[in-house]
């Protein structure tokens, strides 16, 4: 029996619904076990709101104030109260409060739909459903109803029985070590996302061919070398709105209405002032342009009477060194503004665009092969034939692989003939940087391009523990990256986003490959099975009152609902720890705009 354990302290929960008596029966094996000498620390996760001190305290009435922590200690304990209103704190969060240097074991009431070891509590007169048909981390079941079932049973009201499974459990006899206990904690045929993201990362480098392209080509490439400055920014000292450039050292000590300056000149942007501004001069001055010697303060025009060659400032406070922009104030010469390995969007483009370059180095695009294959796939515009099923894995890949600047080899349809298929996947892995196919590649499956794969490469066939996207095959053909996905259509999506993708990204040399994360609050209850990665499509939108992102799905989820990520904006990620996400509860989106 294996034994999950935070920084190497066990952990054991009590599932059951509301009214089978956990804090009860706690409350008395708790005596039971500390006799034996175990130092113990208890989790209990509530569903409503709780007070843990009492009104008219002073830790209360603190805390009732507004703050969002409040300690208090005293000679024979200390507690933290911390406030969690914008979201309830994680389990794993919650586990490492613990000072685990002072603990044999970690008990937790609740949290029934986390994966950790767990024996479940039921009571007859209830009549609820049992957890443990459904739930592969019940390790025992205390009840008071008799069962035939393989895992081990004890009466509820037997005390004794109970603590003694409990240490037994425990006891260094009874383990199995494992790592410490974690959302990717897996049966071991199975791969996790990010086990399967690793090793593809650890499997694929940067190209290291680049090319020189003009500016406006640039959009979308990644940068191959480092940008420094080869000017300041601005170049010169210039005026940052339109209105009348002055010398600091002439302005009153007291504000003086009637004070006037002479205006000698109208600077333009692109134009210059050849002379130095004297003593009780100004000089009009429009935005970007150059100031003129002596001047080192602009005053806005609407702060200004102007009339006559002369001009004043009424009582506006001004301060010298005001509305100016030093040269080198942005940028100075030789300072870096981008590393290598930039994505340049429009910011980065018009930025390179301001320090005069017209051209800029980057990587190479990748070339993409991509192709499909079996005899039942038809191509899209003609009638479609019995038995067959039109083409449309190759146009998604295709798709995002153009939004991620990739460079595309269409080999169509390749037909079921072991030839054909080697001849084409041969001639593709030696032309492009990267071959993409989907179906036909599932663990089982008896297709030729199996065959095709073992003969010219070390492609391995994966069970990833995900859904949708359970089979993926990844290796290398003719020292090719290669990646075979699913055939069901979403599937494609949902492993393209978590295995290509951050592979093509690192291929170009891109720092962050990735996809990015946010936090959504759910709209609606969400289910998965424990022990997997749940990927459902949902769509998010701002709630305008709180400023927080709210999530709810599409509708129906199967894999094979192509309309489904069409309407989906995100994709919703539930972790292999969850089977349930209440409405209210916190869950984690993948943003799906730019990627297909």
């Amino acid at each position: 029996m294996t034994i999950k354990t935070i920084n190497n302290i066990p952990l054991l929960g009590f599932a059951a619904y509301s009214g089978t008596g956990k804090t009860t029966l706690l409350e008395a094996l708790l005596p039971k076990l500390t006799a034996t000498g175990l130092k113990i620390g208890v989790l209990k996760h509530a569903h409503h709101n709780f007070d843990v001190d009492k009104p008219g305290k002073d830790s209360y009435r603190l805390r009732k104030a507004g703050a969002s922590q409040m300690l208090i200690s005293s000679r024979y304990r200390h507690a933290l109260m911390t406030e969690t209103p914008e979201e309830e704190a994680n389990f794993e969060h919650l586990l490492s409060r613990f000072d685990h240097k002072a603990l044999d074991v970690i008990l937790v009431e609740g949290c029934k739909n986390i994966a950790f070891p767990k024996i479940e509590l039921n009571r007859k007169e209830l009549s609820k459903p049992w957890l443990h048909p459904s739930d592969e981390n019940i390790i025992a079941i205390a009840s008071d109803s008799v069962l035939d079932v393989p895992l081990p049973t004890m009466d509820i009201n037997d005390l004794d029985a109970i603590s003694q499974f409990i240490i037994e459990y425990l006891s260094p006899a009874g383990k199995t070590e494992a790592p410490a206990s974690c959302c990717d904690t897996l049966s071991p045929a199975l791969l996790s996302v990010k086990q399967g993201q690793q090793k593809i990362l650890e499997a694929v480098s940067s190209a290291a061919m680049t090319e020189n392209v003009e500016l406006m080509s640039a959009y979308g490439r990644v940068l191959a070398q480092d940008i420094v400055s080869p000017i300041n920014v601005p170049a010169y000292t210039n005026s940052a709105m339109d209105g009348f450039a002055l010398r600091a050292e002439d302005l009153p000590t007291e504000n003086n209405g009637q004070q006037q300056f002479d205006v000698v000149a109208s600077i333009m942007a692109g134009h210059a002032f050849d002379g130095t501004l004297q003593q009780g001069q100004a000089a009009q001055i429009m935005t970007g342009a150059p100031m003129p010697k002596g001047a080192d303060t602009v005053v806005m025009r609407e702060q200004a009477t102007h009339a006559n060659s002369k001009v004043s400032f009424g009582n506006a406070a001004i301060t010298p060194g005001q509305n100016v922009r030093q040269a080198g104030e942005d940028l100075a010469i030789g300072q870096s503004v981008f590393e290598k390995g930039t994505l340049i969007e429009a910011p980065e483009l018009g930025m390179i665009g301001s320090l005069g370059f017209g051209q800029v180095e980057v990587k190479r695009k990748l070339n993409v092969a991509v192709f499909s294959t079996g005899d039942e796939v038809q191509a899209p515009g003609s009638p479609l034939k019995a038995n067959s099923i039109y083409d449309s894995n190759r146009f998604t890949i295709m798709a995002m692989l153009q939004k991620l600047g990739c460079d595309i080899v269409d080999l169509g349809i390749l037909e079921d003939d072991e030839s054909v298929m080697e001849a084409a996947i041969l001639n593709a892995s030696e032309s492009a940087d990267l071959v993409v196919t989907s179906g036909g590649v599932s663990v089982g499956d008896a297709d030729f391009i199996k065959d095709v794969l073992e003969k010219s490469g070390n492609v391995d066939f994966w069970r990833i523990n995900m859904r949708p996207g359970r089979p993926l095959a990844f290796g290398h053909i003719n020292g090719k990256p290669f990646f075979g996905l699913p055939g069901n259509p979403v599937a494609v999506m949902v492993s393209f986003i978590n295995f290509v993708e951050p592979a093509i990204r690192k291929m170009q040399g891109i720092q962050q490959f990735l996809p990015f994360k946010a936090s959504a609050v759910a709209e609606m209850p969400l289910r998965s099975r424990q022990g997997r990665t749940e990927f459902s499509r949902g769509v998010y939108t701002m709630n305008e009152e709180t400023g927080q992102l709210t999530v709810r799905t599409t509708g129906k989820q199967g894999s094979g609902i192509l309309r489904s990520m069409s309407e989906a904006n995100c994709l919703i990620e539930i972790s292999p720890n969850i089977d349930t996400v209440k409405t209210g509860e916190s869950v984690t989106i993948v943003p799906l705009q730019g990627r297909i």
